[in-house]
């Protein structure tokens, strides 16, 4: 049986790794090796990334909401625990900022 090179696919797969890693700096770019380490580790941190960008999203929508509903003399957990308190945090937070009236005038609970 013949000697079977990969010149071909290892030329393929080689060329598929550096064209991803075209924009980073340094050798990671022009090198296959230490290109796909870095690939690896910055589709690792992309993915980490996007898990905490909704944790922070999370946050600042409760902040944003426990703000606003302090003007109107109530607090976050009040107004989120209340029967009314249907919508979701994302929606909630919007209609904080930019029509407040709208939340806060049908909520009839306990002044803080």
């Amino acid at each position: 049986m013949t000697r079977v090179r990969g010149s071909y696919n290892l030329r393929k797969r080689h060329k598929k790794i550096l064209k991803q890693t075209k924009g980073f700096r340094g050798s990671p770019s022009i090198l296959y090796r230490n290109g796909n380490q870095q690939l690896l580790k910055a589709l690792q941190n992309g993915l980490r990334s996007r898990r905490l960008r909704r944790r922070d999203f999370r946050s600042v929508w409760i902040t944003r909401i426990n703000a606003k509903a302090r003007e109107f003399g109530m607090n976050y957990n009040s107004l989120i625990s209340s029967p009314k308190g249907i919508i979701n945090r994302k929606i909630l937070a919007q209609l904080a900022i930019f029509d407040p009236e709208v939340i806060f005038a049908s909520y009839k609970g306990p002044k803080s």
